[in-house]
């Protein structure tokens, strides 16, 4: 049987209060909302928390919305909001495709109907598939203090595997996708049973001006990728033509500069492979969202 060690629990009320729990019983502390990654790692004693912060009430961190500030609207979406609801979201199939396509493939709709976007960006999983799909979009993550709140890139989120750069008194209580015209975005996973972790997976999104790349965004998971990112593919397709030799040109230099970890998932050469060949594929189908609607 796996059992937890003994720890204590505490119901959060707000952000404020959450933030005053976390700053009162230290870094052994740990928020838990879904805990569909937390609470299996505490049973096989790999996390051993000695206090529990419940936020499942924290209301203010949920809901997706178009937020405006200084004349530029932005997709926001609460820390708390739950898998199944960005799935399910009109704003999310409008103006980030790519956010439905990688919530279709994220575990079950058991995990889906519980599990937070916060949780799944904090876990900090070199797997997971929401970091990849917010890289490509250059989102911004906003976390809160007792000092107030700060704004830091998706690229710049994750620290390692299994760290950010939330501190110990810290809560992330949203993310914000900022809207531009132009834009078309796709996610693309391999896996070895649906709802598994990836085996590898690659997320772009593009914005254009006619037949021009003006902004690019790559994201890959599971294959070593520096911040979840292809910078040097994005390099090379930005300010150019949209054609085909230059999509799959763009999946060899991604595939270039990932650094996979052969597992019982596949060895490095195959995931190095499904890296250049995912990122291909979705870059083929984020320019046609954005040439020709979302459902290309």
């Amino acid at each position: 049987m796996q059992v937890p060690a003994q720890f204590d629990y505490e119901r959060a009320t707000g952000v404020a209060h959450a933030i005053a729990l976390l700053t009162r019983y230290g870094p052994e502390s740990r928020l838990v909302a879904g805990g569909h990654s937390l609470i299996p790692m505490m049973k096989l004693r790999i996390a051993n928390p000695e206090t529990l912060i419940d936020i499942n009430d924290l209301d203010e961190l949920k809901g997706i919305s178009i937020a405006s500030a200084d004349g530029a609207d932005a997709l926001r979406i609460g820390a708390m909001v739950r898998h199944t609801e960005l799935l399910e979201s009109p704003l999310a199939v409008e103006h980030f495709p790519i956010l439905v396509d990688a919530e279709r493939v994220i575990a079950d709709p058991v995990v889906r109907n519980r599990g937070t976007i916060g949780g799944s960006l904090c876990q900090a999983d070199p797997s997971e598939d929401l970091s990849a799909a917010f890289t490509a979009l250059h989102a911004v993550a906003v976390i809160e203090g007792a000092d107030g709140r700060r704004e830091v890139s998706a690229r710049e989120f994750h620290t390692g595997p299994y760290q950010t750069v939330v501190g110990d008194a810290e809560i992330l209580v949203e993310v914000r996708v900022p809207i531009r015209p132009g834009s078309g975005s796709a996610y693309e996973k391999v896996e070895r049973r649906v709802g598994d972790w990836a085996v590898a997976a690659g997320g772009a999104a593009l914005w254009l001006d006619a037949d021009t790349i003006t902004e690019v965004g790559i994201g890959l998971t599971a294959v070593g990728a520096e911040h979840f990112c292809a910078a040097q593919a994005e390099d090379y397709l930005r300010g150019g033509p949209v054609t085909e030799e230059r999509f799959v040109e763009a999946g060899r230099i991604a595939a270039e500069h990932v650094r996979p970890t052969a597992d019982q998932r596949g060895p490095e050469d195959y995931k190095r492979h499904l890296a250049g060949e995912l990122t291909t594929r979705a870059l083929r189908r984020a320019a046609a969202r954005a040439q020709h609607g979302t459902e290309a």
